[in-house]
C-alpha cells in the first residue's frame, strides 16, 4: 500500500516500520466517516502484511494529532439530529497484536483520544494535549469501557467526568498514560526509535507477549497462566526460536525472520 499525497489517510513502509498519518490537517486530523472507512482498509492491511512488524500512528501537522470525530461532518449529515454513526470496530486496531505506537503531535481529544488508547506505546510531543470531552456535548463514549486498563480510577474518572477540560503531555506522562515526552522537533525521531527496536525482537514472541498481556488482564490468574502457556506452543519448530538462543551464544545480533 504506497504512501499517497492526497488521500486522507496517508500509509507509508519502511522497511518493517508502517508509517500511518491521518492527513485532515485543515479540519484538524478530524474522524470523519470517510476516514473510519479508509482506516478499516488500512488496518487490515496491515495485519495481513507479514512483512509489517511495527506501526506508527500520527497526525499531519504540528497542531492536533486527532481532535475527534468531526462533529461539523455529523451535524451536516444529520440535520435532524440525535442519531450518531453505529461504528464498526474494526476502524481502530482491535485484537492486533503487532505492536503500534503514537506519536502525538499536537491535540489528542475525544475520538483522538481513542486512537491514541487505541496504541500500545504512546509518545507525545511537549506542546500536545488530550482529552475526552463527550460528556460536554452529551455524546456517547463506550470505548471509555477499558480505560482503567490503562489508568487508574481516579484518574480514568479526572479524565472522562470533567470532560471540559484539557490535559498536558507532561501530565500524561505522570499519569502513566504517555511513555514519553519530547520536544515536537523530535517526535517522530523518538517513536521511530521505538519502532527500530522491534526489528531486533522475535515477532512472534512480541506478538505472543502483547496479546498475553491484553487478554489475560480481565482473567482469574491460573485461567491466564493456562492461556499464556497453550499460547506460546506456537513457537515450537520456528527456526526463530532457534536463531535467539543461537546469537545468544555467538554474541551477535539475531536475524529473525518470523518462521
Amino acid at each position: 500500500m504506497p504512501i499517497t499525497g492526497s488521500d486522507i489517510l496517508l500509509y507509508e513502509k519502511k522497511d518493517r516500520i508502517v508509517i500511518i498519518t491521518m492527513n485532515r490537517p485543515e479540519r484538524m486530523n478530524a474522524l470523519s466517516l470517510e476516514l473510519i472507512d479508509r482506516f478499516q482498509e488500512v488496518w487490515r492491511g496491515f495485519q495481513a502484511d507479514e512483512d509489517a512488524w511495527v506501526a506508527i500512528l500520527t497526525g499531519a501537522g504540528e497542531k492536533s494529532f486527532c481532535a475527534g470525530f468531526d462533529l461539523i461532518d455529523q451535524a451536516e449529515r444529520d440535520q435532524a439530529g440525535g442519531q450518531f454513526p453505529d461504528l464498526p470496530l474494526w476502524w481502530w486496531p482491535l485484537e492486533i497484536w503487532k505492536p503500534i505506537i503514537a506519536a502525538i503531535n499536537g491535540y489528542a481529544i475525544a475520538g483522538g483520544w481513542l486512537m491514541a488508547q487505541a496504541c500500545d506505546i504512546r509518545i507525545a510531543a511537549e506542546h500536545a494535549e488530550m482529552g475526552i470531552a463527550e460528556a460536554r456535548w452529551n455524546l456517547p463514549a463506550w470505548w471509555v469501557a477499558d480505560l482503567t486498563r490503562q489508568l487508574n480510577l481516579a484518574h480514568a474518572l479526572e479524565i472522562v467526568l470533567w470532560g471540559d477540560r484539557r490535559i498536558t503531555a507532561q501530565r500524561a506522562y505522570e499519569m502513566g498514560w504517555v511513555n514519553r515526552v519530547v520536544p515536537k522537533e523530535r517526535l517522530m525521531e523518538e517513536a521511530m526509535s521505538w519502532a527500530e527496536r522491534m526489528l531486533y525482537l522475535g515477532p512472534r514472541a512480541v506478538r505472543n507477549l502483547k496479546e498475553i498481556l491484553y487478554r489475560c488482564y480481565y482473567m482469574p490468574p491460573r485461567m491466564g497462566y493456562n492461556f499464556a502457556r497453550a499460547l506460546e506452543r506456537n513457537l515450537e519448530g520456528m527456526e526463530d526460536i532457534i536463531e535467539g538462543p543461537r546469537a545468544f551464544a555467538e554474541k551477535r545480533k539475531p536475524q529473525f525472520k518470523n518462521r
